[in-house]
C-alpha cells in the first residue's frame, strides 16, 4: 500500500496532475527543489525534503536527497522485523513510491558546442541513486521514471484499492534499471569519446535487460547489426546450420507470420523470398502442400525459406532437399528427415512454436513505431458480396485463402489462387495495376491457367481498371476490403464481367 511518495523530477510534464491524484488518495507527498515549488504553486499539499531530513540542500543542489532519512525509508525491507524496528526507532518511516526522472544528459551532449563543464553538470547523481534504491526494493516500493507511466499507474492504484500487484512493481523496476543503464552508458561513451551510436553499445543501452546477440552484419555487409531477444529462444530453436543473418531473420519472421495464419486451412506450406511469398498451398499432406507451393513459382524459391505448419516427414524432406534453400522452418522434424537435411552444412534448420504476440515495433529516424499486430483475417461471416453473382462454396474458400496470402504480401499486393494454392503473386508495386500485371505474368510464366481463379487485393481498388485487368485474366471472383469512393464503379465493372466480388472491410497494408 502506498502511504508516502517522494517526487523529484526534471521533466515536469504531468507531475502536478499526478500529485493531485496521489493527494486525493490520501498519500503524503515529499518533494525537492523546483518540483516542490511547482507543486506548492499548484496548490498541492507537499512536504520539502529539507523538512524531512532537517538538512538543507548544499553544493548548489548537488546534494539534496542523499540522506539516511530518505534512503532508509526507501530501502527498508518491510518483511524484515529488524528493518521495521530501525525505521521506527529512528523516526524515519517508509517511502512507498518514488517518482524521479533524470537530468537531460543525452540531450545536453547532443547540442552543438556543449562544453565538458556543461555536460558534467547534467550527470544526475541523486536521481539515479533514488531510482536504483526504489527499484531494488520493488517488493515494497514502486518507481515511476517517465510521465508516460503516470496515467496507467493511477488507474491501477485506484482499481486495486491501493494494493498494486508486485508483478507490476517488478516491471516498473525493470524499466527503471534499463533507464539508468542507458543513462550510464551514454555518460561512459561521452567521457571515453566512443561513438554513442555504435550498434552494440546502443542496443545495450536502449534495450538493457534483454539478451543481445551479435550478427555477422546487417541488411548489407557494411552495416553492423545485433538481435535483441525478447522471447526469441522460446519461439525458435536453431537445430542446424551456419549463423543466421539479419535478412534471414526478417524472412523467418515473414514465414512464421504467414504459416501461422494458414493453419486454419489445414496442412500448409509457404515459400518466402525477400519477405514476400513466392508460393503457398494447402494440401492433403506436407508433400502435396510443398509440391503445389513450389509449382506456383519454380524460380524464386532458390535461396529462399520453406516453411510448414506440421511436423516435417522424411518423404517430404527428400523432395525439399532437391532445392537449395537458406532455411527450412517447421514445428518439428522426423528424425530421419532431420538427418537427411543436415547433410547440407550451410542450410539452416529451425523448429518453432506457435505463440501469439500483441504488438510489433519498427524503428524510424527519430523514434520507434509501435502498433498492434495485424491479427485480423476474413472469414465467411466477413465476406459481403456486393455483386449480382455470389461465389460458390469452393470459390469462397479460395477467396479466404487468397486474402490470407495478400495479407502477408508487400503492398500493393494482388494474389491469384485456385484450389487452395497460389497461381500468381504481384507484390510491392506503387500501382495496383502493376501488381496485377506482374501476378498475371508470373502465372503465365509457370503455366498456370487463371480461368476460374480468385483474386485478392490487400486494399481497395481505386479505379475500375483493376477489375478489368483481373477479368481479362480469367478470374471469376475477387475479394478486397472495399471502401473506395469509386466502389460503385468497381462493382459495376465486376458485374459487367459476371465476377463475384466480396468486400471484407479489412485492409492489410504491409509496408
Amino acid at each position: 500500500m502506498v502511504k508516502r511518495a517522494l517526487i523529484s523530477v526534471y521533466d515536469k510534464r504531468g507531475i502536478a496532475d499526478l500529485a493531485r491524484k496521489l493527494e486525493s488518495l490520501e498519500i503524503e507527498i515529499i518533494s525537492t527543489g523546483g518540483t516542490y515549488k511547482l507543486l506548492k504553486d499548484e496548490g498541492v499539499k507537499v512536504i520539502s525534503v529539507e523538512d524531512v531530513t532537517g538538512f538543507p540542500e548544499i553544493l548548489d543542489g548537488r546534494v539534496k536527497t542523499l540522506h539516511p532519512k530518505i534512503f532508509g525509508a526507501i530501502l527498508a525491507d518491510r518483511s524484515n522485523a529488524s528493518h521495521n524496528n530501525a525505521v521506527s526507532e529512528l523516526g524515519i518511516g517508509t517511502i512507498d513510491l518514488v517518482v524521479v526522472n533524470l537530468y537531460p544528459f543525452t540531450e545536453t551532449i547532443a547540442r552543438e558546442g556543449v562544453s565538458l563543464a556543461e555536460a558534467i553538470e547534467q550527470i544526475d547523481i541523486g536521481g539515479v541513486t533514488l531510482i536504483r534504491a526504489a527499484a531494488k526494493n520493488f517488493m515494497h516500493v514502486d518507481v515511476l521514471t517517465s510521465p508516460e507511466q503516470y496515467e496507467d499507474y493511477i488507474k491501477l492504484l485506484v482499481s486495486t484499492s491501493n494494493n498494486i500487484d508486485r508483478a507490476y512493481s517488478r516491471k516498473l523496476a525493470a524499466a527503471a534499471f534499463a533507464g539508468t543503464s542507458s543513462y550510464d552508458i551514454a555518460i561512459s561513451q561521452f567521457l571515453t569519446g566512443k561513438n554513442p551510436q555504435g550498434v552494440e553499445e546502443f542496443a545495450s543501452g536502449a534495450f538493457a535487460g534483454n539478451d543481445i546477440a551479435s550478427l555477422r552484419y546487417g541488411e548489407n555487409p557494411h552495416q553492423k547489426a545485433v538481435l535483441v531477444k525478447k522471447n526469441f529462444d522460446e519461439v525458435f530453436e536453431v537445430l542446424h546450420g551456419k549463423e543466421i543473418s539479419y535478412n534471414n531473420l526478417l524472412d523467418i519472421n515473414s514465414a512464421y507470420d504467414l504459416i501461422s495464419d494458414l493453419r486454419r486451412f489445414g496442412t500448409s506450406c509457404a515459400i518466402i523470398k525477400h519477405g514476400n511469398p513466392s508460393g503457398a498451398a494447402v494440401g492433403k499432406d506436407n508433400f502435396d502442400a510443398y509440391v503445389k507451393a513450389f509449382a506456383s513459382d519454380t524460380v524464386s524459391p532458390f535461396g529462399g525459406i520453406v516453411t510448414f505448419n506440421e511436423k516435417l516427414d522424411f518423404n517430404t524432406s527428400i523432395e525439399v532437399d532437391k532445392l537449395f534453400t537458406e532455411i527450412i522452418l517447421a514445428p518439428e522434424y522426423d528424425e530421419d528427415a532431420l538427418n537427411l537435411l543436415k547433410k547440407k552444412k550451410n542450410r539452416r534448420l529451425i523448429s518453432f512454436k506457435f505463440l501469439s504476440e500483441e504488438f510489433e515495433t519498427r524503428s524510424i529516424t527519430g523514434g520507434i513505431l509501435v502498433q498492434e499486430k495485424d491479427t485480423e483475417t476474413a472469414d465467411i461471416g466477413k465476406l459481403n458480396f456486393v455483386t449480382k453473382r455470389k461465389a460458390a462454396e469452393e470459390e469462397t474458400r479460395d477467396m479466404l485463402f487468397a486474402e490470407t496470402i495478400s495479407k502477408h504480401t508487400r503492398s500493393n499486393a494482388i494474389v491469384f489462387a485456385k484450389d487452395l494454392k497460389t497461381l500468381g503473386i504481384g507484390a510491392g508495386q506503387p500501382s495496383r495495376i502493376d501488381s496485377t500485371k506482374i501476378a498475371v505474368a508470373k502465372a503465365k510464366q509457370f503455366g498456370h491457367d487463371l480461368n476460374g481463379s480468385v483474386a485478392a487485393s490487400d486494399a481497395f481498388f481505386p479505379f475500375a481498371d483493376g477489375i478489368t485487368a483481373i477479368a481479362e485474366s480469367g478470374a471469376k471472383s475477387i475479394v478486397q476490403p472495399g471502401g473506395s469512393v469509386r466502389d460503385s464503379e468497381v462493382i459495376e465493372e465486376a458485374d459487367a464481367h459476371d465476377i463475384a466480388m466480396a468486400f471484407t472491410g479489412i485492409r492489410h497494408f504491409k509496408h
